[in-house]
């Protein structure tokens, strides 16, 4: 590794981009938590899943939807609406410009978002939302079409619902310590949240074992050893066993805070028992990826590197390098180099829980729940 961890990584961010801000290392620290982020969505789509992605949604708790809840993603039931193409000139790409192109018309007498899908300064918004109410969202994604500079804008239909939620935690250390002593508090947000969103709820018996319980038909209760009723929920086709149901994923990173798969601290033994899988982001994956891309990129890279220092560095900024927010020209070297790296890219990912699991069986998961004929199910 060009760096021996994240916290030396730490250190060269602060003094090669974060030199100016009156606390550097707080401030690296922040970047380093959008940069687990950005490597989550872009592995999202590399697995692709891209069309089935929200974020920064409010999810409400299941049985409780009075209380509501920030993730970072979510991937919900998607049917394609339509498509376009658009011209480089014809930017900015709104989302009346959008509906009107691909006929929307049912949409364009409601009350639309104003958020653009692409600017006239070339900023992405990626899981673009165009108009939202309490049962759907209508999202638009964008594609530069091969050999020309034209735009393949392609727009999904989600429902509301989702069927997975995916959520970072990364807390930086002061100075001097092991651990902040904010570790304990993160973890146990991020444990509430993962317990509170889906109908399987987790009861753990005197002598440790963790049980699922969902609601049968009825008033009945079912009740298996939790990844057992997991899994069958995730093959079935029943309507009432999928309805409310939220696969819930964590992704933490830095050994510093957290230790490691085989070595855990109370903090990551609380968020392993909480959500449905736990993955490690490895040291070794945020400093290639930081190093490939952000501090010593080659030439056909420097797109990504641009991008962080123009969001971050010294001087005027424009913040284009976020999981929201993405320079196109960063975005599209991202996206190649997520696709040419994918088996590189996934062993950055220790599963910490369910033990003895791979990453492939979380894809798997992922997938079999998109695919299922959700209009049918409803």
């Amino acid at each position: 590794m060009p760096y021996p961890s994240v916290d030396a990584l730490q250190q060269a961010l602060t003094r090669d981009v974060f030199h100016y801000a009156k606390d550097a290392k707080k401030a690296a620290g922040r970047a380093l938590g959008t940069v687990v982020e950005v490597i989550a969505f872009y592995a999202i789509k590399a697995w692709g899943l891209e069309r089935y992605t929200a974020i920064e949604r409010r999810l409400p708790e299941y049985g409780n939807p009075d209380i509501t809840h920030n993730v970072e993603f979510s991937l919900h039931p998607s049917k394609r609406i339509g498509r376009a193409t658009f011209e480089a000139d014809e930017t900015p790409i709104t989302p009346k410009k959008i509906l009107r192109r691909i006929g929307g018309t049912d949409l364009l007498g409601r009350e639309l978002k104003t958020t653009q899908l692409l600017s006239s300064h070339r900023t992405l918004r990626n899981a673009c939302t165009l108009y939202e109410d309490n049962d759907h969202l209508v999202v638009a994604h964008l594609e530069v079409v091969p050999g020309s500079r034209d735009f393949l804008v392609t727009v999904h239909d989600l429902l509301s619902h989702p069927f997975a939620a995916i959520e970072c935690k990364r807390v930086g250390v002061e100075e001097g310590t092991k651990k902040g002593p904010q570790t304990i508090e993160k973890a146990k947000q991020g444990a509430y949240v993962a317990r509170a969103l889906s109908s399987v709820q987790k009861v753990r018996t005197p002598s440790g074992k963790l049980y699922g319980v969902l609601q049968a038909e009825g008033m009945k209760l079912r009740h298996e050893p939790y990844r057992q009723l997991v899994s069958d929920v995730v093959q079935a086709e029943s309507v009432l066993l999928l309805k409310d149901f939220v696969l819930t994923v964590g992704i933490v990173s830095n050994h510093g805070n957290w230790f490691a798969t085989d070595d855990q601290n109370k903090e990551l033994k609380v968020l392993a028992q909480s959500y449905d899988w736990l993955l490690f982001l490895t040291d070794d994956g945020i400093v290639e990826f930081a190093h490939a891309l952000l501090l010593a990129p080659c030439r056909t890279r420097k797109a990504v590197r641009e991008a962080f220092v123009g969001s971050y560095g010294q001087g005027p900024r424009r913040n284009v390098f976020t999981k929201v927010q993405m320079s196109l020209d960063a975005d599209l070297v991202l996206q190649d180099y997520f696709r040419q790296n994918i088996r590189k890219i996934d062993k950055w990912f220790d599963v910490v829980s369910p033990r003895g699991q791979r990453l492939v069986a979380l894809r798997r998961e992922l997938k079999t729940l998109a695919a299922k004929d959700w209009e049918k199910l409803r």
